[in-house]
Parts: C-alpha cells; sequence; structure tokens
C-alpha cells in the first residue's frame, strides 16, 4: 500500500462522483513509481458502460450525441481496450477464468431505435459485441421510438446479445393497494419470465441477465432473481470481479452530464473496490429508506486492513465525511439530507497504478413523505 506524504487535493472529476487526485511530493512519487515497477497489472475485472439513447433529438438526461458516443469507442480502440461479449465475460469471472486488463462491456437499456440507426454502424465499425436490454411491450406494440423486433434481430446478427428488462419496465419496489408480498413476488417473476421467453422466442436468445428497470431493486428482489437464475445489474458505478454481488452488479452510466470525455477515460481505467460488506443503517436492512431516514450511514469493510485515503461523494452534494474505523472499516453519512427518489454514497481510493482508482458506489431510493415512491 502506498502512503501520500501530502495531504494538498485538486478536484479532478464530477459525475456525482468527483475524484481527488493527491498532489504528491517528491519522496512520494518516488515511492509511487517503486511500487508501481514492481506490481503486476491487474487483471479479472470487468468494466460495464450504459448508455440508453444515442441520438441528438431524445431526453439529454438520458441520451448521447452520435458524435460522443463515436468518441468513446474511438478511444477505447485507440487505447486497445479489448470489448467483450457481456455474457461472456461474466461466465468467465463466475467460473474463475481470467480477464485482461481493459476488458470492458457495452450495453443499451430500453432498445431504442436509435441505437439501431446511430449506435449500430459506429460499433460495426470496430465489430465489437454489445448488449442490449429490453422491455418486449413497447416492441411488441410497434410503439414508435423503440427498435422492431426485426432490427433487434439484425443488432444481434452483428454480435448484439438481446437481455432482461422486464416485461413492462415496471417500478419493481412498488407494490400494489392490498398486494400481498406473495403477489407481489410472483407479479415480479412473470415480468421477468414472460420478458425471457419473448426475447427468446424473437432473438432465439436467453442469458438470464436482468437490468434493473431504473436501477431499483432491493434485498427482496435480489433474492427473487437469485431463485430465478439470473444476474442482475443496476445503475450505480463502478467495476466488477469475481467478489462482485451478482445479483446487484455496478455499470457506469454514461448519458447527460456523464458523458464527458475526461470522466470516462478515468471510468475506464478504474478496478473494483475490494469491499468485502456495506452494512447501511436504514430500517429496510438495504437502500431503501423511509422518508424519515434523511442521512443513513453506510459502512464498508474492505478486504485490505491498511491505512488509506477514501474519498466519498453523495449525489448533489460533493464530498461527504469519512470515519476511518481501523480494520479497515469506514463509516460514511451525507452531512445533508438525501433527496427523495434515487441518490448513490460514491467512494473512491487511488490505486498502485498512477490515474487508477478502486470504486465503489452505492444505490439509495428515498420514499417520499406518507413513504409513498418518487421515482426520478
Amino acid at each position: 500500500m502506498i502512503f501520500f506524504l501530502a495531504t494538498t487535493k485538486l478536484p479532478c472529476l464530477n459525475d456525482q462522483t468527483q475524484i481527488f487526485q493527491p498532489r504528491l511530493t517528491v519522496i512520494a512519487l518516488f515511492t509511487l513509481a517503486v511500487a508501481t515497477s514492481a506490481a503486476e497489472t491487474p487483471s479479472n475485472h470487468l468494466v460495464v458502460l450504459q448508455y440508453h439513447h444515442v441520438s441528438t433529438s431524445t431526453p439529454t438526461s438520458t441520451s448521447i450525441t452520435p458524435d460522443q458516443f463515436a468518441a468513446h469507442m474511438h478511444w477505447l480502440a485507440d487505447n486497445e481496450y479489448t470489448v467483450a461479449a457481456l455474457p461472456e465475460a461474466l461466465r468467465k469471472l463466475r467460473d474463475g477464468e481470467s480477464l485482461t486488463d481493459k476488458t470492458v462491456a457495452i450495453t443499451f437499456d430500453d432498445g431504442y431505435k436509435d441505437n439501431y440507426t446511430n449506435a449500430l454502424p459506429i460499433l460495426r465499425e470496430h465489430d465489437w459485441p454489445f448488449t442490449v436490454f429490453v422491455n418486449p411491450e413497447p416492441h411488441d406494440q410497434k410503439l414508435t421510438g423503440w427498435a422492431s423486433w426485426k432490427e433487434l434481430r439484425e443488432m444481434a446478427k452483428h454480435g448484439a446479445s438481446i437481455a432482461n428488462h422486464t416485461s413492462s419496465h415496471l417500478f419493481m419496489l412498488r407494490r400494489l393497494p392490498e398486494e400481498t408480498t406473495v403477489e407481489w413476488r410472483t407479479r415480479l417473476t412473470r415480468e421477468i419470465v414472460i420478458a425471457e421467453e419473448r426475447i427468446y422466442e424473437e432473438t432465439d436468445q436467453t442469458h438470464r441477465i436482468l437490468a434493473y428497470p431504473y436501477g431499483e431493486s432491493n434485498i427482496a428482489i435480489r433474492a427473487l432473481i437469485a431463485d430465478l437464475g439470473f444476474i442482475g445489474f443496476g445503475q450505480q458505478s463502478g467495476a466488477i470481479d469475481a467478489d462482485s454481488d451478482f445479483t446487484d452488479l455496478p455499470r457506469f452510466p454514461l448519458s447527460g452530464p456523464y458523458s464527458a470525455m475526461d470522466s470516462f477515460q478515468t471510468k475506464m481505467k478504474s478496478l473494483p473496490m475490494p469491499v468485502f460488506n456495506a452494512t447501511p443503517d436504514s430500517a429496510s436492512h438495504d437502500g431503501i429508506l423511509t422518508f424519515a431516514e434523511t442521512r443513513p450511514a453506510l459502512t464498508l469493510q474492505l478486504h485490505d486492513s491498511s491505512r488509506l485515503v477514501l474519498n466519498c461523494f453523495a449525489s448533489g452534494q460533493g464530498t461527504i465525511p469519512v470515519i476511518d474505523q481501523d480494520n479497515g472499516r469506514y463509516l460514511i453519512r451525507a452531512p445533508e439530507p438525501l433527496p427523495v427518489g434515487r441518490s448513490r454514497y460514491n467512494c473512491t481510493y487511488a490505486s498502485e497504478w498512477p490515474g487508477r482508482y478502486y470504486w465503489y458506489s452505492y444505490a439509495w431510493v428515498r420514499r417520499d413523505e406518507g413513504d409513498t415512491w418518487t421515482h426520478n
């Protein structure tokens, strides 16, 4: 572990995920150079990219322009990244097979038509695989703005894995009035199973990989998809390795304000933080908060118990306090109330490799007054 002798910090990025880079003294730079020269290139990890629209005419918050998307792809090619098919990369991680450093997978949520018209030609330039998470209802209804099944099949011919995003893109956390736990679980099961069946009927593919609509899940939902034999993806950021929770895997959202090239490059170089346990202080014992729970605490237990500089950030608040509790335990709590709806705590610390950061993100969903759901 490298100890930085200077503590001055320079703001570097902001993706609701700022990173601060320590300014090193000459002694620290020498120590870093020696340690880095002895360190092997990191391996057996995966960075997953998440896109929605690739267009100039769709909502900015869920869009990246074709030019920006092309710039992302060209940067990956110029820097010799390996773009892997998501199902195969996940299988290798789970089976203990090796992945080289700088391995990424590309995903799109919802199956919009601009994925076919704008993103596919760019991906075909590089002959790269990718994954499209689809909710079949708008495709079955032939709604404007969504790719047709024929177009999805065409994408599949050019390397697309078509994966599950539930049948109707429902709010999985929200229960119907008077709905029991058993009824709610049955309804979610039907949404997932029907979607997988329709995908198989139309594309002859079944991967049993689910992207949670809006990135939202809880302990019960994650237990359900494990029972169904699925892998689950959220929308919190970070890299993946064999020790990651395969019912709640992270991806880097790259739309709207998160599409800037400088932050994109840092995300692609990220490494999975060695988190042994993440314990939220909430009534539900996971990231689902009541309206009264405004400043939840999160305790991270890291495999590496060496002292390190852990920098954490909360949505809309920037840097937040971290209490080092020794033995690899860190207590994190936002100083200001989290907003109603979705937010995140994001944590990073500098790796042995210059310009690369271990990265971890925890997602929260806070209910509205009266403990109803607000979805932002």
